[in-house]
């Protein structure tokens, strides 16, 4: 097989990099959107019937495309990704966003590209990064970390360690599904994931179905439509193939960009309050990107 060249492999690179980044646009409604969503549902609901929906849309677009049934070797990865992004990560924000608000519990997000990376490391041992780039991605972290500092107040320590488990499961699912696929597509692997725990997400949601659907107003309903479709199923599509395309450290490190966009639509939709610090610690964290990924 020929070698592809500097030009193919930089537009591959600049692709995955598009990709990516729309995934983190989708990406950035989620924590919002789940926001809204609990307060009409529990978070086991909340949790059980997004999947339950995803997982609906997931296989009439397998059925429809006609895609090949995965290997039996690879029921355990995707097992890895269900258990990550599809229970993991939604169960345990929601249950977060009981105790704190969406603002605050968005900027632990930024910790979301060391986990991919780490995990990426540790399982699949792909991706090694120069030292620089653990300078920057570290920097980029840390500019995260302090501002979630300054906006400490009526921080609860419940929801801030519920967080920290969701980022490692969401680091865990985003690095095994990056893996598998350059294998099995990106849109594809989120599918499969949502099938493999459609089973258990159907019984839990029915099992913890509202007593009455009175009083559930239509914010809720737009935010459980929200996570369901996008955040489920849509972003993943372009997050996972951006993931396999620009590289999981380099790729990986435009989530230090989502806590702004999250943030920005927590002030536009649920009218928390964003400080003008925000801005400057923005600007810091597009630096730290730029030369993340020069160093990737």
């Amino acid at each position: 097989m020929p070698r592809r060249n500097t030009n193919d492999q930089v537009r591959t690179t600049w692709e995955g990099w598009g990709h990516g980044l729309l995934g983190v646009l989708i990406f950035s409604g989620s924590l919002p959107a789940t926001r809204v969503a609990v307060g009409g549902f529990t978070p086991l609901f909340l949790t059980a019937s997004r999947a339950v929906i995803a997982a609906g849309l997931g296989a009439a677009l397998l059925g429809l495309l006609r895609q090949k049934r995965p290997a039996r070797g690879d029921l355990g990865p995707l097992a890895v990704v269900a258990l990550g992004v599809v229970i993991g990560f939604p169960l345990l924000t929601a249950l977060a966003l009981r105790h704190i608000t969406s603002a605050r519990s968005i900027v632990f997000i930024g910790l979301l590209p060391l986990a991919t990376v780490l995990f990426g490391l540790l399982l699949r041992a792909a991706d090694r990064p120069k030292p620089a780039f653990w300078l920057f991605s570290g920097a980029g972290s840390l500019l995260v970390a302090g501002f979630a500092l300054v906006r400490s107040e009526g921080a609860d320590p419940t929801g801030d360690g519920l967080m920290l488990g969701a980022i490692l499961l969401c680091g865990l699912g985003y690095a095994e599904g990056a893996h598998l696929s350059r294998r099995l597509g990106g849109w594809q692997v989120i599918s499969w994931a949502l099938l493999l725990a459609s089973p258990a997400m159907a019984v839990l949601a029915l099992a913890t179905l509202p007593e009455t659907w009175r009083g559930i107003g239509l914010p809720a309903w737009a935010g459980l439509g929200y996570v369901s479709v996008f955040s489920m199923l849509v972003g993943f599509v372009f997050w996972y193939r951006g993931l396999a395309l620009g590289g999981i450290a380099g790729v990986g490190q435009l989530q230090l960009l989502q806590p702004f966009f999250g943030l920005a639509l927590a002030g536009l939709v649920l009218h928390e309050p964003v400080e003008g610090t925000m801005v400057a610690v923005a600007a810091g964290v597009v630096l730290c990107v730029l030369a993340a990924k020069r160093f990737a």
